[in-house]
């Protein structure tokens, strides 16, 4: 049975759905997440050359985290009040976001192949870190899970109907849309700050700088697809493998020790603000 025909039911069974890998954690996971949808010239350009000035992660990251956490947060449990509510603002952010005679290529962000794209990279990462703290999956989880996660795109324009019938159509879209992706110098030295966590304006000793560069290259390079590392020029190989595996080991082990509520820290969190930013009247992006 086609997914999408069948997420009541899903829904209606025990098991994980897509809330479940709302996790701390999961921002570990947020700079590969990035690459990856950028890795489209048409999100990363749109991206890159966006005129919301307060949305720029480039200048502003942590509002930016903050507006694409909650986004996630609204689409995978967010009420269909908060859905409405948080799909309105983000249409205001995207009305200014399209390509000029200047830019190297046309886009818009009102575009649905797009933003299925940046869907369908949500959903793929997510899989990637509940197989990464929780475990792998069996087919029940697994189709409610990504029945579930149709949700990433129908939250703002893509239609029920494009979402990929079930995950075997899913893991043929993924590899077809891995053809068109193409990360040149412009976009890769854009997105190598972000790849390796460093905070605009924020200066370190040149050793101190270089760990931390060293730790989060690895933790980013680690979450990506072999096609985006090499896209990103990031090595990797068996022995950078073991060390992220040994330390995802770890940070899993610690998480999976702590209460639900502090896991899910901030997505929980985040869903209260937005009640409150809705109550008075305050920006929700």
């Amino acid at each position: 049975m086609a997914v999408r025909n069948s997420v009541r039911q899903l829904r209606m069974r025990r098991g994980a759905g897509l809330e479940d890998g709302m996790m701390g954690v999961a921002l570990l996971a947020g700079a590969a997440n990035v690459i990856m949808q950028l890795g489209r010239p048409g999100v990363g350009y749109g991206v890159m050359e966006s005129r919301v000035e307060s949305g720029r992660i480039d200048k502003h990251p942590i509002k930016r985290a903050r507006t694409t956490f909650t986004y996630l947060a609204v689409a995978s449990m967010g009420t269909d009040e908060q859905k409405k509510a948080f799909r309105r603002a983000v249409n205001g952010a995207h009305a200014q976001v399209y390509s000029t005679d200047d830019s190297p290529l046309s886009y818009n962000a009102f575009d649905k192949d797009l933003q299925l794209w940046v869907a369908a990279c949500l959903y793929k990462g997510g899989v990637d870190v509940y197989r990464t703290f929780i475990g792998e999956m069996d087919d029940e989880t697994a189709d409610l899970h990504y029945a579930q996660g149709m949700s990433l795109g129908t939250t703002l324009q893509v239609p029920p109907e494009m979402w990929p019938a079930d995950r075997a159509a899913f893991d043929r879209y993924w590899q077809e849309s891995l053809h068109q992706i193409h990360i040149d110098d412009a976009i890769r030295e854009y997105l190598y700050p972000i790849a390796a966590s460093r905070i605009r304006g924020v200066r370190l000793p040149a050793r101190m700088q270089q760990a931390s560069d060293n730790v989060n290259l690895l933790i980013t390079t680690g979450f990506l697809p072999q096609r985006f590392r090499d896209e990103m020029r990031l090595p990797w190989d068996p022995q950078r493998q073991r060390r992220f595996d040994r330390l995802m080991k770890v940070i899993g082990t610690v998480n999976n020790a702590m209460p639900r509520f502090v896991r899910q820290f901030p997505f929980n969190v985040l869903l209260r603000d937005l009640d409150w930013r809705i109550k008075t009247g305050r920006p929700l992006v």
